[in-house]
């Protein structure tokens, strides 16, 4: 058997190699592309909890934006979580909106994507009034919203506006709101209510009555999602009809307990990641 090849062979070989060396080099070239087309725009997220919460409840969806190339704030309330130790009869909801307009500043945040869970959607409504330009899209993760001169227990049912009321007078003389069993938000995973139970501290109750002044509609003509959660989170159910009415919001719904980012943090990260 003749194991030399003839010279054409060797020029055709040297040519087929040469061409399929080219055509992976190019494949390569093309995925890199596409790679650093999406990492080169990112987004920016800030993702603002609700009561008796703080910024520590947002680390299973902030993870893995994180890791995908995003930057994402998940900024704690003035007396809550590992800021509870501020606590004072000062802290009100202004101070609440002054807080979230803080770290946009002190950040130098623009073309944020700004999402606001259950009480927190009041803040994000306060925020956006004051600083617009900052902003690309607000998200009401099945969120209270409030307009000008109302309150949280404006919009709530009267008898767990009441109920709260109580607890707080009963547990802090009318200071802070009691923090609920974790089984009010829909949490029922043992594992799951254990870190709500370990992590969420008392609630200022002045900030549920104080009235919430804006000189804009809601939403401030920015784009608006509001997201709604399956089965019905009933202090919320006024509002997501309100939220229906806005036809110039996108409104969705997702099966989740009222706390989604904690059971269902999926599909809050593929709704963020599609805005």
């Amino acid at each position: 058997m003749n194991l030399r090849r003839s010279p054409t062979e060797i020029v055709n070989g040297r040519r087929r190699f040469l061409a399929a060396t080219a055509a992976a080099l190019a494949g390569l070239a093309t995925a890199r592309r596409v790679t650093g087309a999406a990492q080169s725009h990112p987004k920016t997220f800030v993702l603002l909890h609700g009561a008796w919460h703080g910024g520590w409840c947002w680390t299973r969806v902030a993870e893995p934006l994180r890791a995908a190339g995003h930057r994402v704030y998940t900024p704690t309330q003035t007396g809550l979580g590992e800021r509870s130790h501020l606590m004072s009869p000062n802290v009100t909801l202004d101070v609440f909106i002054q807080d979230l307009v803080n770290v946009f500043e002190w950040e130098d945040l623009h073309d944020v994507i700004l999402v606001g869970h259950s009480f927190g959607g009041i803040v994000v409504t306060g925020a956006a009034d004051r600083i617009p330009h900052r902003i690309r899209h607000i998200v009401y993760l099945d969120s209270l919203i409030v307009r000008n001169g109302q309150s949280a227990f404006d919009v709530v049912p009267a008898d767990v506006a009441e109920g709260r009321r109580k607890l707080a007078k009963v547990s802090s003389g009318g200071a802070l709101m009691p923090v609920p069993d974790p089984k009010a938000f829909g949490i029922t995973h043992p594992v799951d209510a254990a870190w709500l139970n370990a992590k969420c501290t008392p609630h200022p109750l002045q900030t549920y009555e104080g009235r919430l002044t804006v000189k804009n509609a809601v939403g401030n003509g920015l784009p608006v999602t509001y997201v709604a959660v399956k089965p019905d989170y009933a202090p919320t159910i006024s509002v997501r009809q309100y939220a229906r009415t806005r036809k110039d919001w996108n409104y969705l719904e997702i099966q989740a307990s009222h706390a989604a980012m904690v059971d269902q943090p999926q599909a809050v990260i593929d709704i963020l990641r599609g805005l």
